[in-house]
């Protein structure tokens, strides 16, 4: 049930038909896991807490620098200095004290990862690493869970929904493969702010669409974003039969 507060507080998100009272209840009912508290995970954070999803397990191994502040909106210059996960659990719990926020401080190894993505409904990757990215997704296959992947660096934007419960979804290592091994990170390469915020709300909107049970997901799409020209591009990515990670997760 819904309380009273909590049907106020979502008011306008119940009156969508899309979503009412039933969707509502999904969400707060559901679990999320979001792997990354920078550039991306700051604006999904935000806005999952705000929406009313129950549960949000925060993983990040790092500390609030200044040079996150261009873009990494869910922290601020008083929490310079602190691990990301707590400043993010004092700024959700603010925003939202009817979510329960379960945080994941250390960085996260084959062990912690599988059992973290087991614990929820579904994960959000909001890294900035291949080498992330590659063990999210097959914790993601491994355990049956959707993954909502979000990428973003100098003036361009990815975003794709990989769901393993479809037989006919991708998986993050069809459309990558095994990478770049000189894959570029912010920090090296630069990122401009409202981008990654782009990004990342698109991730909280799929995350909401998945878990709500609405509309209709970007599986077997790769979202394209050209931020230089506002232009944005949708691809089609197919399943590989061949793929190491989920080949034969459907066989």
């Amino acid at each position: 049930m819904l309380s009273d507060q909590e049907l106020l507080r979502y008011s306008r998100q119940v009156l969508l038909s899309q979503i009412d009272i039933d969707g509502q209840l999904r969400l707060k009912n559901s679990r999320a896991l979001i792997v990354g508290l920078g550039g991306l995970g700051s604006p999904v954070a935000l806005y999952l807490a705000a929406a009313g999803v129950g549960e949000l397990h925060l993983a990040d191994f790092d500390t609030v620098d200044l040079t996150n502040l261009q873009r990494q909106v869910l922290h601020d210059s008083t929490t310079v200095g602190l691990s990301k996960v707590d400043s993010a659990l004092q700024r959700l719990g603010a925003i939202n004290p009817e979510v329960t926020l379960v945080a994941h401080r250390a960085a996260l190894d084959e062990d912690s990862l599988a059992a973290a993505v087991a614990a929820v409904d579904l994960v959000l990757d909001c890294s900035d690493n291949f080498g992330t990215r590659e063990a999210v997704n097959a914790a993601c296959v491994a355990a049956g869970k959707p993954l909502v992947s979000g990428a973003a660096i100098r003036l361009e934007g990815q975003l794709s929904v990989f769901d393993p419960r479809r037989p006919e979804s991708p998986c993050y290592h069809c459309l990558y493969g095994h990478g770049s091994e000189a894959e570029l990170t912010c920090s090296e390469a630069g990122v401009v702010g409202p981008l990654v915020g782009l990004v990342g709300s698109l991730q909280a909107l799929e995350a909401l669409k998945l878990l709500a049970q609405f509309g209709e997901p970007l599986v077997g799409r790769l979202l394209l974003i050209d931020a230089l020209g506002t232009r944005f591009r949708e691809l089609r990515v197919k399943r590989d039969p061949g793929c190491a990670v989920c080949g034969s997760a459907h066989g």
